[in-house]
């Protein structure tokens, strides 16, 4: 992988003054990409999150509210 530097050189860009400022009157260079921003993603699931996991979520939130719910009966009763 080759590195693209996204600062202009102002030794090979015209229009740059020596300290790399814009002198009056003259366009800035345009902003440059960065191409090689972080690494090629090979894997990417299109879909969510599968079945097995969000049932037992589910489930152990289900058990967690009737557990609450048998407790605050437990009080008034």
């Amino acid at each position: 992988m080759s590195y693209t530097n996204p600062d202009p050189d102002p030794e090979r860009t015209t229009g740059l003054e020596p300290g790399g400022g814009v002198p009056p009157g003259e366009t800035p260079p345009a902003e440059s990409s960065m191409p090689e921003a972080g690494p090629q993603e090979l894997h990417n699931p299109p879909k969510g999150w599968s079945k097995g996991p969000l049932t037992l979520i589910l489930a152990l939130v289900v058990l967690v509210a009737a557990g609450f719910l048998a407790y605050a009966l437990a009080l008034i009763f």
